[in-house]
């Protein structure tokens, strides 16, 4: 359904640039969720704008459907987008405030040219069904919802053209921990009734753990290691995921933390290291090679690989 193939971007600006994405490949499965993990800064969010269309890598491809972005024409990317639809992070402000719901719903079935007034409402009464809201929110204003209700409708929105994609950009950081939950188990109902296929976005690795089949963890625009959910949990070996990993609290359910690491916290990046991740890993700051030498790409199974030339064995030491 994905495809994304070595994709780079360096962003210019301020008489400097930041290289924010640096050969990053994954691909996405039908009806499976891959989550790409990591801090902001990561590069998480620009391969989620590069999926979508609406940025361009310097070097590599995306293919949607097995079309390759980089080869329609406007109007033929036009209609591929009705296949990928996006949920954002801020219920509030991704939904114009002067719009009824009803309008919000409606607004990609306007754009895509139903005229129908009457085939609209009755798509929109039927997603509010879908995402558990009454129909007489439909003459409701965003300023009227709670957050969590406003993510609702912004799922409705995004899935009333019936696409068979989902990014989820943050869609849930914003909202009360409560809410959350709900959001996420409405979220997983919608893609079993629906084979919907999802790239879940988050800073957070326990709600990519409740969410995901497959997990990307991405720092300063690698991917530094990626697998199936339990090639992570059970088994990471990238000493970044494991420090994730281990700086999850343990007495909360995962899909009720707030943030799994304090960023201010973490030392400064060293640019002239061969691996991105040195200054802050405690084995590879002892080792000339991590400052040195290319970090390869090494697989420890069909579906596991991870970079670092001193990897964790059986998730450990």
């Amino acid at each position: 359904m994905i495809a994304a193939e070595n994709l780079t971007k360096t962003f210019y600006g301020g008489g400097g640039h930041v290289r924010a994405l640096d050969g990053v490949t994954f691909s996405v499965e039908q009806g499976s969720t891959l989550a790409l993990v990591g801090e902001s800064g990561s590069g998480k969010t620009t391969a989620a704008r590069m999926v979508l269309g609406l940025d361009t890598p310097d070097t590599g491809s995306v293919a949607i459907l097995g079309e390759r972005l980089e080869t329609l024409k406007s109007e033929e990317l036009r209609v591929l987008r009705r296949s990928i639809q996006v949920v954002q992070q801020d219920p509030y402000s991704q939904l114009n405030r002067r719009h009824s719901v009803q309008r919000i719903i409606e607004g990609p079935l306007i754009a895509f040219g139903e005229t129908d007034a009457s085939i609209r409402k009755a798509k929109a009464i039927e997603l509010l069904d879908a995402v558990g809201l009454e129909r007489a929110y439909l003459n409701r204003r965003p300023h009227e919802l709670s957050g969590g209700q406003c993510q609702r409708v912004a799922i409705a929105r995004a899935l009333i053209i019936e696409p068979k994609i989902l990014v989820l950009d943050e869609a849930v950081s914003a909202l009360d921990v409560s809410i959350r939950a709900q959001v996420l188990n409405l979220l997983r109902s919608l893609q079993r009734e629906r084979s919907l296929t999802y790239l879940f976005i988050t800073h957070d690795l326990g709600v990519a753990k409740y969410m995901a089949d497959d997990i990307a963890v991405m720092f300063r625009g690698k991917i530094m290691e990626k697998g199936s959910r339990e090639d992570i949990f059970k088994n990471s070996s990238h000493h970044y995921t494991r420090n994730l990993i281990s700086s999850v609290p343990r007495t909360e359910p995962p899909i009720q933390r707030k943030q799994i690491y304090d960023i201010q916290a973490l030392p400064t990046i060293n640019e002239n290291d061969a691996c991105s991740y040195r200054s802050r890993c405690s084995v590879g700051l002892q080792q000339v090679k991590c400052q040195t030498e290319a970090v390869p790409l090494t697989s420890g199974s069909a579906s596991h690989a991870w970079l670092c030339h001193f990897p964790l064995k059986n998730g450990a030491n």
